[in-house]
């Protein structure tokens, strides 16, 4: 009897300690970041909070200072600083051929030095290269954002960019989304320059049918309705909007149909048509159908401006590197052989494209937030541009919440990813920018980081720096 007492006293005491073992156990993080402001971009509030990482992931938000049981191995102390998700570019071009391959690559480390974690790469003919960028990302192997591409876009014969998977039959569309699906790309992007309208809408409904997301331009033979009902997802640039907010899109579009009017040449008849009621009328089809639009403001502006901005002490010239700038050349010569009169419109379409976004944003329409950064683009410099891209939504009377919001926020969303990214809760990656000031009392804050975390990687304010120096082309 005595006998089986010490032996309950014994199995008593030993599960007592590891009960207490249990209690006094801590969990453990990788990162945290103390007494920091957590922007909310559904509510547009921030909130004093201690963040926990692990293994990439965000694996508890507390009240800052709350009592925990974490052992952690890195405490970044962010009193006075302002948190959110990693910056998304939803619209960049990695391309220019082999002879670009390295300036491509050097871009990676300047989305990164502007606290982009995300880009979408809208096309190019750099394809494998940036596959295996993207896995080297990924794997952590690599300093760069994480890559979503569409891979070589698709569009009609003869076309415009290098690499693009050229459709004149449903055949062709076959091979071409066959070619898209073996290379595994993460979307869609149908090109204008050459498709007809028949192949357009046939490449969308294909493309959807087989379960992708489909962003892109829209030629000018089809109108913004047949559009949406094929199945795009994705509208680049505004031109093709403010084609379906005019009185007259039918018209113009039999017009370009019969070879009597041009691209360009549409456009004062469809900005001087632009219509209230009918612009209503698309931006309801728009939010019903669940279509983005990614308005390139930035660009626009760099481009119209050409004639009369001095680039060539650009901060920013010194990362592109003599190929990429000879590939600027282009679009300076058109510039400035313009005529007067084709100068003024430029302008004068990149004033009304303003107003158009701010509409858009008004009446409820997703926005996405892209830079169009990449060869050919002059002057549009890749993380940088970002930043003017946001600086420019509120110049046009965008909020700077509504801008946050068409970064990071709308991407995830646009590309299925709000799983994992896009706000920051417990169970996401840890992809996150640390600004020294609050970006929604000033949208230029965002360029004022502190720290960059993309997954388990840290930068601080000096590794950024360092990445600038680096990223310096000869």
């Amino acid at each position: 009897m005595k006998e089986n007492i010490k032996i309950w006293l014994s199995c008593s005491v030993l599960i007592l300690l590891a009960s207490c073992q249990t209690k006094s156990a801590k969990h453990h993080a990788d990162i945290a970041i103390t007494n920091a402001n957590v922007i909310d971009l559904e509510t547009g509030k921030s909130s004093l909070r201690d963040l926990f990482l692990s293994e990439g992931k965000i694996q508890a938000i507390l009240e800052a200072g709350a009592k925990n049981d974490f052992a952690v191995d890195t405490t970044i102390d962010a009193t006075g600083k302002y948190v959110l998700p990693g910056f998304w570019d939803n619209h960049i071009h990695l391309r220019g051929g082999d002879s670009l391959i390295a300036n491509n690559k050097n871009f990676l480390k300047l989305f990164i030095a502007n606290g982009i974690t995300t880009v979408r790469d809208a096309g190019g003919d750099l394809t494998h290269s940036v596959m295996d960028w993207k896995q080297q990302i990924a794997d952590e192997k690599l300093v760069g954002p994480t890559i979503f591409t569409a891979g070589p876009k698709i569009d009609g014969p003869n076309s415009t960019w290098a690499g693009s998977l050229e459709v004149e039959n449903d055949e062709d569309i076959v091979h071409a989304l066959d070619s898209l699906e073996k290379l595994k790309v993460d979307f869609v992007k149908i090109y204008d320059s050459r498709i007809s309208g028949e192949n357009y809408l046939k490449s969308i409904e294909e493309a959807k049918k087989r379960g992708f997301t489909v962003s892109g331009h829209m030629p000018f033979t089809v109108t913004l309705d047949e559009t949406v009902a094929a199945g795009m997802d994705g509208i680049e640039h505004l031109y093709y909007i403010m084609k379906g907010c005019a009185s007259n899109e039918v018209e113009v579009t039999e017009k370009l149909k019969n070879g009597e009017m041009g691209f360009w040449g549409s456009m004062p008849a469809l900005m001087s048509a632009y219509s209230d009621s009918t612009a209503q009328t698309t931006f309801k089809t728009l939010i019903e159908n669940d279509v983005f639009v990614v308005p390139t403001l930035h660009i626009g502006k760099t481009l119209s401006y050409l004639d009369e901005v001095d680039h060539s002490n650009d901060p920013y010239l010194k990362y592109m590197g003599k190929g990429i700038i000879k590939t600027y050349e282009g679009r300076i010569r058109s510039a400035m052989n313009a005529s007067e009169e084709a100068r003024k419109s430029r302008k004068e379409l990149d004033t009304f494209f303003g107003h158009l976004a701010k509409s858009l944003n008004t009446a409820g329409v997703q926005l996405l937030a892209g830079s169009d950064s990449g060869a050919f683009n002059s002057y549009t410099y890749p993380g940088i541009s970002l930043h003017g891209e946001l600086q420019a939504m509120v110049q046009n009377g965008i909020s700077p919440l509504d801008a946050l919001r068409t970064s990071a926020y709308n991407g995830a969303k646009f590309l299925g990813q709000s799983v994992g990214y896009g706000s920051i809760s417990e169970g996401k990656v840890s992809d996150l920018v640390i600004l020294d000031a609050n970006p929604l009392e000033n949208i230029e804050n965002t360029q004022h980081i502190y720290y960059v975390i993309k997954g388990t990687q840290v930068f601080s304010k000096k590794q950024l720096s360092k990445f600038l120096d680096d990223a310096v082309m000869p």
